[in-house]
């Protein structure tokens, strides 16, 4: 059994289950649509409520690779390296000729193969990923993410109110932790002023992160606050109490997801 060290107040254990419930949640939400409700727009890019869990599927996918055969993962990510503009043509056309219980399958699938590969990893295992080879909880912390955050606008387009859960914990988490990232991503200089994170947990827990006495703030519902990492909500549209110029600066850059640096939607775009 792999060992199953504590690290950011996650584990291994915990971490996949969750990201099997948070895939299961969404699963629920599609498998039920009908072809219109399939083609329905999202708030996110072009895309479609399909395109949306082809996105994921395709990714899972990577992930299951990656976890079970990394020298085979690394030849993939070698051709697409050689070749960017073909692999993002293949990305753009990838599952669009499935249908969707074809989709839903393979989805299904290729998740559960990751998610039994991630059970037999420490959380420090390294695994290859589409930049710096990742550690495994953190690998699964950024599929968890990917996949509430792509579920999001699912239920944006369905124009359904999720339940938050306490699984945004590990979404939080990962937007508190790449604050310094957020900044050189863009190739800004990081503040140097702490910021303190206090989100009321869906439960009605305390979630902290930084100094008590930061002169920095950010209060609120963790569902707000990982809305706004994960760029679905701008946060002038969100609950949160912002206090201070660092922590309001964060709150218009956060990006808790790897790629070039992207601007989050518009005030009042993504409102509800």
């Amino acid at each position: 059994m792999a060992e199953d060290r504590e690290q950011g107040g996650n584990t291994m254990e915990a971490i996949c289950r969750d990201l099997k419930a948070e895939c299961e949640a969404l699963d629920n939400l599609v498998a039920g649509l009908d072809p219109e409700q399939w083609a329905l727009p999202t708030p996110f890019l072009t895309w479609c409520v399909k395109d949306e869990i082809r996105h994921l599927a395709y990714f899972d996918d990577r992930a299951a690779l990656a976890a079970t055969d990394p020298e085979g993962f690394n030849k993939h990510l070698e051709s697409a390296v050689a070749d960017f503009e073909a692999f993002e043509k293949h990305l753009e056309q990838v599952g669009r000729d499935l249908t969707t219980d074809q989709l839903m399958d393979w989805w299904r699938t290729r998740r559960g193969i990751m998610l039994d590969a991630l059970q037999k990893c420490g959380p420090k295992d390294r695994l290859p990923w589409y930049g710096p080879p990742m550690g495994a909880l953190s690998f699964a912390t950024a599929r968890l993410m990917e996949t509430w955050a792509h579920g999001q606008d699912v239920f944006d387009a369905l124009d359904i109110r999720r339940t938050p859960t306490d699984r945004l914990r590990h979404i939080a988490h990962l937007g508190v932790k790449t604050f310094g990232w957020t900044y050189i991503n863009r190739g800004l200089e990081v503040p140097p002023n702490p910021v303190r994170v206090e989100l009321l947990s869906p439960s009605g827990d305390l979630w902290t992160w930084g100094p008590e006495d930061a002169q920095n703030r950010i209060n609120g519902p963790a569902e707000d606050f990982c809305l706004v990492v994960v760029q679905r909500r701008h946060v002038e549209d969100t609950s949160l109490e912002v206090t201070g110029e660092t922590a309001g600066d964060w709150m218009l850059k956060a990006q808790c997801f790897a790629g070039p640096p992207v601007n989050g939607p518009a005030p009042g775009q993504r409102a509800v």
